[in-house]
């Protein structure tokens, strides 16, 4: 099967913006309406009218609305149930069941933590990436201009989806996972497998890229199987750092992986 993702760079061409696509995301009904906000809110409303209503796939609705702008706030994040339980102040089992259906209709992505030996302890629970970065505003209830506290989410979660292109439609890499290990104490957002080895991936909604930014993509150069390492970023220059580190604008980082 192919995943029906948000259109990516790429495919928006000379269109592409990626200050619109972080406010408005980039799914070709809200890309192409007269009003991206009103479709947007329309969109949320219509998901649960129709595709958690309609099949009955929750019995409280008004509880399920309600977990979703809580659920919003852990995109890119650890998902921690129990916090999410709290906040949306829902029993803990319901609200793996309401995640659950998130994934189910596609709102939702969950990413797993990579583990090379189970001797190792790692981190076990799984981040949380929303399809697109329109779509998780608006089930915030957020509209204007992407501010500064926001930007960084919604950035990575929208590489994530370019990644996701690659392996669930393309069928270029094999999976996809995050770099956390305890003895590290930091973390690589993505890190791409295929069957010649790893591509380390760090995502900095950044225009200028600082060494400390770095540290993450420093610390996995041990990890056997590693074969390249790359930091994304919102800058227009590419660079490549003395230790090997590729600093790619968005464009050229898809270019990269889909070449």
């Amino acid at each position: 099967f192919r995943s029906m993702l948000p259109l990516l760079p790429r495919e928006l061409d000379k269109d592409f913006d990626i200050e619109k696509v972080l406010r408005w995301g980039s799914l070709p009904l809200i890309w192409t309406s007269e009003n991206r906000d009103e479709t947007l809110t329309d969109y949320v409303r219509f998901y649960l009218k129709e595709e958690i209503q309609a099949e009955a796939l929750v019995r409280n609705l008004a509880g399920f609305a309600r977990n979703l702008p809580v659920a919003a706030l852990y995109n890119g994040q650890i998902l921690n149930i129990s916090s999410l339980a709290r906040d949306a102040e829902i029993e803990r089992k319901t609200a793996e069941g309401y995640i659950q259906i998130l994934e189910d209709t596609l709102l939702v992505k969950k990413l797993y933590p990579y583990q090379a030996k189970v001797t190792v302890r790692e981190k076990k629970k799984s981040k949380l990436y929303w399809i697109d970065p329109g779509i998780v505003r608006a089930a915030k209830g957020i509209r204007g201009m992407v501010t500064p506290e926001e930007v960084g989410s919604l950035f990575e979660s929208y590489i994530f989806q370019i990644i996701r292109h690659e392996i669930e439609n393309n069928r270029k890499f094999e999976n996809v996972f995050y770099w956390s290990p305890s003895e590290a104490k930091t973390e690589v957002d993505f890190l791409i497998q295929d069957e010649r080895g790893f591509i380390a991936v760090e995502v900095k909604a950044s225009k200028k890229i600082k060494s400390d930014q770095l540290k993450g993509l420093r610390a996995v150069r041990s990890l056997k199987g590693l074969k390249r390492k790359i930091l994304v970023y919102l800058g227009e220059r590419r660079e490549r750092t003395e230790d090997g580190i590729d600093i790619l604008p968005i464009k050229d980082f898809e270019n990269e992986i889909t070449s």
